[in-house]
């Protein structure tokens, strides 16, 4: 719980910055959120897992996660067209991506706290939650589409991430490479240079239509193909969910922790001026109550299925446990920002993400509370 409210506190601490420094350092804070989200992507790819040789058990649990994952998203479209009055739908939906995934990360580490690691709600969460942040991966694609148009830089891109996602089938958790976290930094170093390089070298192609990829795919690729040690795989072994093993368990565990406060504080620097139109701040809290209310009302979609596996209390208690939003919701803003997204939509997104944040704590203790009776 401790962690969750720094992070909510350093986001609100960023923002309130970002009302002050009229412009300065730009380009080191977009440098430093690229880093950042992509040290901490690499983990998130370490930690998924899927059986290999038998894709189609996850079938359902995939449509399920993307269902759960898009009606927060088109919720809020909605909700921002109607009553924020956004003039596009598709920059309404850009915005609106950072609804939908679930903070695995924050989210298993608080759960196992729990004493909750060995439940059949976990696992489910657990299985869920990767396959969203999978979902949000995947959906960057014909988001760009629909900003830009299908341009042919872009299907150069398609054409890459394909590949990119054939490797990480290819090669799950079968590259050799050490990932404590001093080797970690030098990947996240290696895919923000790399990311950044290519940007800039396209845009003397086509300035309008980088051929751009994003640091969270690279990373979350790499994460994907690293192997891992024997016995030390997150997923089958409950206890040590959400923390990874080693002889640098501990400090890796504290590396991760400082380089996601990072990314919160710069996620904060990286908002534009708050209220500029001057709403009140009456108004803008009731759209961030709203807003909130009907992102997690779209993750309740679990509710309605898995009725043959578990119990009313337990199917609520994954709907409830999908309501966490962390980094990966930040870093959709951060993309929105890079398309010129700003105003009041953008003010009520970031808000309502840390609210969010700030109610993680609640969540696992409400999730806690309906499975405990549970035989």
């Amino acid at each position: 719980m401790i962690k969750i409210l720094s992070y909510s506190f350093l986001l609100v601490l960023g923002l309130v910055g970002s009302q002050f420094r009229a412009g300065f350092g730009d380009e080191f804070i977009k440098l430093g959120t690229m880093f950042s989200l992509s040290f901490i992507m690499i983990y998130v790819g370490y930690e998924f897992e899927i059986d290999k040789s038998n894709p189609k058990k996850y079938a359902w649990d995939y449509i399920v996660s993307a269902t759960a994952a898009a009606f927060p998203w088109m919720f809020c479209a909605a909700y921002f067209i109607w009553m924020l009055d956004m003039n596009s739908w598709n920059d309404a939906l850009l915005l609106t991506h950072f609804s939908s995934p679930t903070s695995a990360g924050v989210l298993f580490s608080m759960l196992t706290s729990a004493g909750l690691a060995s439940t059949w709600v976990f696992r489910k969460i657990r299985i869920l939650a990767i396959f969203d942040d999978l979902n949000i991966i995947l959906l960057l694609v014909p988001l760009k589409i629909m900003m830009v148009g299908l341009k042919w830089e872009l299907i150069v891109v398609i054409l890459v991430l394909v590949f990119l996602l054939c490797l990480a089938w290819r090669f799950l958790h079968l590259l050799r490479l050490p990932i404590s976290w001093p080797w970690a930094i030098f990947y996240a170093l290696v895919i923000t240079g790399l990311c950044e390089t290519l940007d800039l070298s396209s845009r003397f192609i086509h300035d309008a239509v980088p051929a751009y990829i994003e640091v969270l795919f690279l990373a979350f690729v790499l994460g994907c193909m690293l192997e891992r040690p024997p016995g030390q795989n997150p997923h089958t072994d409950d206890k040590r969910i959400g923390h990874l093993e080693g002889p640098e368990d501990s400090h890796t565990q504290l590396v991760l922790a400082i380089v996601v406060s990072i990314f919160m504080i710069m996620v904060g620097l990286s908002m534009p001026p708050i209220l500029a139109d001057g709403i009140l701040w009456s108004v803008l809290a009731g759209h961030v109550i709203l807003v909130t209310l009907i992102s997690n009302l779209g993750k309740m979609f679990p509710l309605l299925c898995y009725r043959k596996e578990a119990s009313l209390r337990e199917r609520l208690a994954v709907s409830i446990g999908m309501f966490p939003r962390g980094e990966m919701g930040a870093g959709v803003l951060v993309i929105s920002m890079g398309y010129g997204l700003s105003g009041m939509p953008l003010t009520v997104a970031v808000f309502s993400l840390t609210l969010n944040l700030l109610l993680t704590g609640l969540f696992v203790i409400g999730v806690k509370e309906l499975i405990g009776t549970e035989p």
